[in-house]
């Protein structure tokens, strides 16, 4: 499994992240090529060697056009929207793209106490910020990474200028992101880590780990704005293949189960509910029946999260439905080693999801909602297309 680590031992920033990629060996023409797909303009991206505390790196800069001030404007989450899903990016990277924008906007909304569909992004909205997230995403696809591993993550200090006045390092928005990960700060007096950063960060499922155990193909040293003194302002990057020792077991992590009863909630909304938590960051949702004190019936909702995601869990279950208390714990869990492909089909294309134990496959299944799509799309029942979907898997997925 091809896997990268983020050693942010100067920070992190979405400018940090393309200069790595491309100091990788990564043709930078070949991530603007796939950002044109955007539909944006008044930018440039252009690609230098820099020093930072003398250690060679690449500096990758948005450069604006100052004649085209129209993509820098606040946008509000349905610009957004509109920009992403009408652009001619895969499927893959819109799903991705909008998942990382929406926890933007509803962090944002958090911190001015607004809904995430009103809240107003400024810096965070510019064409830079999505040409730096989209970059990201698209150099991860080109690069065929699997899973991310991160280091402790060097914040900064100080203070930095916002649109709404001074901010001390980290920013209110870098914080909300990046919670659940270990950080600390060198005591320097920058911004090392930027929202954007922190948001490839947690949006990317990053896993905390000194160092995984890995053979290394890859090396990246992407430089940020500022020649520090003290150390060299930069991001590296460790791309190869996780070593046998670590793929020959079954995935172990620690999550968080939150539950809550529930006997006065009409049915109809468990389903918007799931949905919310499923895009808040919850890795599984189930619904029970029970029968609580005096024979009432009820249903008892389960969530298994990241510990990062459980502020945005326990909002959406205290706001979103009518349960007045809940109950969690840390339990860990081993999962098979997983991953999504695209197969060309006679009926269309879909994804299939492949489970996998010490490299030998033991599951392969469809993903569901492709397969809806299919069916009424050839009118057959599902079950006969999935018997039809499985049969036409190239024997080449299997190894």
């Amino acid at each position: 499994m091809k896997i990268l680590y983020f050693n942010c031992f100067s920070g992190i920033s979405g400018d940090m992240c393309l200069g790595a990629f491309v100091d990788t060996g990564l043709q930078l023409e070949m991530i603007a090529q796939e950002l044109r797909k955007l539909p944006i303009n008044g930018y440039q991206l252009v690609s230098n060697k820099v020093l930072r505390c003398g250690i060679s790196s690449t500096k990758v800069d948005v450069l604006l056009k100052q004649e085209d001030n129209s993509y820098q404007k606040g946008r509000e989450w349905i610009d957004i929207t509109k920009i992403i899903e009408s652009s001619s990016l895969s499927i893959k990277l819109k799903e991705k793209g909008l998942q990382l924008f929406k926890r933007l906007f509803e962090v944002e909304g958090k911190i001015h106490g607004e809904s995430h569909d009103t809240v107003h992004l400024h810096e965070l909205g510019a064409v830079d910020c999505l040409v730096d997230i989209f970059g990201t995403l698209i150099a991860l696809e080109l690069l065929g990474v699997e899973r991310i591993y991160t280091s402790e993550i060097n914040l900064g200090s100080g203070l930095i200028n916002t649109s709404h006045g001074k901010f001390p390092i980290p920013a209110p928005a870098t914080i909300e992101l990046i919670r659940g990960y270990p950080v600390y700060s060198s005591g320097i007096a920058f911004e090392l880590t930027t929202p954007t950063g922190a948001l490839i960060i947690s949006g990317l499922d990053a896993i905390y780990s000194p160092l995984p155990k890995m053979v290394i193909e890859k090396i990246g040293y992407g430089a940020g704005n500022k020649d520090i003194k003290e150390m060299p302002n930069v991001l590296k990057i460790l791309i190869g293949e996780e070593s046998s020792m670590q793929t020959q077991i079954l995935n172990e992590d620690l999550v968080i189960v939150i539950e809550t009863n529930i006997d006065d909630m009409t049915p109809q909304l468990y389903e918007d509910v799931m949905d919310r938590l499923f895009n808040a960051g919850a890795l599984d949702v189930t619904l029970e029946n029970i029968i609580m004190k005096k024979g009432r019936p009820a249903i008892k909702l389960t969530v298994i999260a990241y510990e990062k995601d459980f502020n945005y869990i326990t909002d959406i279950l205290f706001n979103d439905t009518t349960t007045i208390g809940i109950r969690f714990y840390h339990t860990r869990r081993k999962t098979l080693q997983r991953e999504i492909k695209r197969i060309k089909t006679s009926l269309g294309d879909v994804r299939i999801k492949i489970s996998r134990m010490a490299g030998r496959v033991v599951n392969i299944s469809p993903e569901y909602d492709d397969i809806l799509i299919l069916s009424k799309r050839n009118n057959l029942p599902l079950k006969r297309l999935i018997s039809l979907i499985l049969s036409e898997i190239p024997k080449d997925i299997f190894y």
